[in-house]
Formats: structure tokens, sequence, C-alpha cells
């Protein structure tokens, strides 16, 4: 049986994550962590076991193109790995029980890190099942990663406008974008909308907006 609750007059199904809503600087927020007991993660196989479908996903929803927007802010658990970034935000395209969809979303401590490799790795693009972050780093040359000045524990807007097979990221009300997704590498031409965390991530969302094209 499906799990889900109500949360500013939509209703969200859980998928492999822990989600409450709670306060955060007096706002009502939406708290959202992986849940380590309803899908493991193993980091001896940590392509099997990350980028995989722990969101918060609208129930009964279907957008083909269209934009998306949501402010998030990331902090580390207390327990969190030494490869924890902070991983937060937006899955798309998500189909019935979520064997596919898109997803763009950040790795917060990379930004501002002395390793300009690593700050290279700042947002990813994937698309599940068969296109994780590092099947594309390895195929890919950089071209679904990028660079954008973002950290932990601060609201950044993500806007995210779809068509077709692309995706533009907008960051913090930017005119222009922090990255572009020309060729999206799903099969899905619609499907909803998730909030999406990763392991060691205590993940925060507020004031989601969806227009339709």
């Amino acid at each position: 049986m499906k799990k889900s609750f109500v949360w500013e007059n939509m209703e969200f199904e859980i998928s492999n994550v822990n989600a409450v809503i709670t306060k955060l600087n007096n706002e009502e927020v939406l708290k959202v962590e992986r849940d380590l007991d309803a899908l493991p993660f193993d980091q001896n196989n940590m392509s099997k076991t990350v980028d995989e479908p722990t969101f918060v996903k609208l129930s009964g929803y279907n957008i083909k193109d269209g934009i998306v927007e949501v402010k998030v802010l990331s902090r580390l658990l207390m327990d969190a790995p030494d490869f924890a970034r902070g991983f937060i935000g937006i899955a798309f395209r998500i189909n019935e029980d979520n064997p596919s969809y898109e997803s763009i979303y950040l790795r917060p401590t990379n930004s501002r890190c002395d390793d300009q490799l690593r700050r290279n790795h700042t947002v990813q693009y994937y698309s599940y099942p068969n296109h994780k972050f590092d099947f594309l780093r390895n195929n890919s040359m950089g071209e679904y990663e990028t660079y954008a000045d973002i950290g932990l524990n601060e609201w950044i807007t993500m806007r995210i406008e779809i068509q077709d097979k692309e995706a533009k990221l907008f960051l913090n009300d930017y005119i222009y974008p922090s990255f572009i997704v020309s060729e999206m590498k799903g099969n899905l031409e619609s499907g909803s909308i998730g909030f999406w965390v990763e392991i060691g991530t205590e993940g925060y969302f507020k004031d989601l907006k969806i227009t339709k094209k």
C-alpha cells in the first residue's frame, strides 16, 4: 500500500524516504530524508544504490512541458557518510510506480570547496534507471554536470524549464540558466513531480510552483 500525505492542499506519495511537515525559522516546510530501511545503501555497490527513487511525488499529477520551481535547503545529517554532499533536487516526468524519471539535483558542499574538480560537480542531471551520475560522468565528458555558487543551510531557488527533450535549470532567480540539458536520456514525455534527496541529507522544501505549457 502506498504511503501518502497532504501538504499545502496537495497529495504526495512517499517513495523510499521519511517525510514530515515541520517548522524552520517559523515557516512551515516539508522535511525529507532518505529511508535506509526502505532502500538500503551499499557503499561497495554504489552505482546500484544511489540515484534511486528517493523522493516524495505529487499523486495523480502529470505534466509534459512547463516550469517547476521550488525552494530547497539541505543540511548534512549527524551520521552522514564522508561522501555526502547535501544532495537535494527535483525529479520530474516520474511515471506510475516510479520505474523511470528524470532528475536534476545539487551537491551544495562541492560549490565552495578548494578542489576545482569537485566544484565542477555541483549540479547533476541523471535519468533513472539507465543513466545515473557515474555512467554519465564516465561517458559524457562533463556534459551532464556543472558548477554553481550555492551552499549548505541556505535557501536555493531551483526553477526547471522543461520543453520536449531539453531542461534548463535556473538558480536563485538568475535570468540566465545555470545548467542546460539539451538532450535528456529518458523516453517518457510526461509524468509527475518529486522532491528528491540522497543519503546523508536533511532536506527542506517550500514554495512549490508549477506552470504547465
